[in-house]
């Protein structure tokens, strides 16, 4: 298969990115070394090329109703330049994609953000569905139009409003805006997926070399401090902490009950949710902590005085934390925080602790 490349490929390249494959994109691993970039984030800001996410616009007068149907929060809830996170799910309720919805500041529409290479097959689903419900609705892939960066740390914004045209202090948390970023017009999003303050801006994809230089200043970072960022937060990977098919989990077992909206009118999944809220699921998402080292990888077992409980969907040493941490699924009985556990790495045993899987917040309450 021949992989997607970005905007900024040759940047990247120019800069000694190295690459890698993901989700059907050639994208930047690192540019240093993983370790430094994710310091670079956690202690001030660091730059993401992330256009390889996908961008679907949704107008028209029942563009509500259809986002409605087919997320699991309520978009009613949202005014304009609000925004939230949503799950994409199955009859069954099972997470097909996870996704933020913006609604546009100056229209009424929206723009959800499915993850990469999802673009198509969800413009096909909303199609179909509205075709289907006999809604009047546009559904538009922007994913060739627009281009995508992430700046992200706790001086993002103070960087990020020095080269914009309006203040964007008081843009609080999860809204965006319409400005001007070094003569660039773009949408301005107070959103990320490193679990630090900053922004995601939008553009026309013909000024991606433009934005990108205009932040010549701030580190260039790959999606290898990506992960370990995100997973240090507790954010998860769409593709290995769910998946329909290799990893088939619902937002009660994935720790995402909280953008479940069961109040609103029927969306898919939400039958099946209902059920599963009222008897229980059998597995539950919880954090590792390893008390030993040893990198607790995709797929390895996790046991309780020997026997199988669950197992690892994500893990790493944390460059904040100085030890390997995990996300995994273990059984419910067991879901319990300071259960004492262990994953299996190859012929070992390797102790480990169960813990808020938000290890980040965990930190800033120990540091209270």
């Amino acid at each position: 298969m021949t992989l997607r490349k970005p905007p900024l490929y040759q940047a990247h390249l120019d800069a000694g990115a190295e690459f890698t494959d993901f989700g059907g994109w050639e994208m930047p691993v690192k540019y240093d070394t993983i370790s430094t970039e994710h310091a670079a984030v956690r202690d001030s800001a660091g730059i993401f090329d992330v256009s390889h996410m996908s961008e679907v616009k949704v107008s028209g007068p029942d563009a509500t109703e259809l986002m409605n149907r087919l997320t699991s929060n309520d978009v009613r809830e949202l005014d304009q330049g609000d925004a939230q996170y949503s799950c994409i799910l199955d009859q069954e309720g099972i997470i097909i994609d996870d996704t933020v919805v913006y609604k546009y500041p100056d229209e009424n529409a929206y723009l959800f953000v499915p993850n990469a290479g999802h673009g198509e097959q969800m413009v096909e689903r909303w199609s179909e569905h509205a075709h289907r419900l006999g809604l009047r609705v546009s559904v538009e892939n922007k994913t060739e139009e627009l281009g995508l960066v992430a700046v992200q740390g706790p001086d993002a914004i103070e960087i990020v409003e020095d080269l914009s045209q309006d203040p964007l202090t008081s843009l609080a948390r999860f809204s965006m805006m319409r400005t001007s970023i070094a003569g660039v017009d773009c949408l301005v999003a107070r959103t990320g997926y490193t679990g630090e303050d900053g922004v995601e801006i939008f553009f026309a994809v013909g000024d991606s070399h433009e934005m990108w230089d205009a932040f010549s200043d701030v580190p260039p970072c790959g999606l290898g401090s990506r992960d370990t960022l995100r997973l240090e937060a507790g954010l998860l990977l769409s593709g290995q902490d769910f998946d329909p098919e290799d990893e088939p989990r619902t937002p009660l077992e994935a720790k995402l009950s909280f953008v479940v909206d069961l109040s609103k009118p029927s969306f898919i999944g939400q039958d099946a949710l209902e059920t599963l809220s009222e008897t229980g699921v059998d597995h539950e998402l919880v954090g590792l902590q390893l008390n030993e080292r040893g990198i607790p990888r995709h797929g390895y077992d996790v046991l309780r005085d020997g026997e199988h409980i669950g197992h690892v969907t994500s893990g790493t040493m944390s460059p904040t934390l100085n030890q390997p941490i995990a996300l995994a699924y273990v059984n419910s009985d067991e879901a319990v925080e300071n259960n004492a556990v262990a994953v299996k790495i190859r012929d070992r045993d390797v102790p480990a602790t169960i813990v808020n899987h938000r290890f980040l917040s965990s930190l800033a309450d120990d540091n209270e």
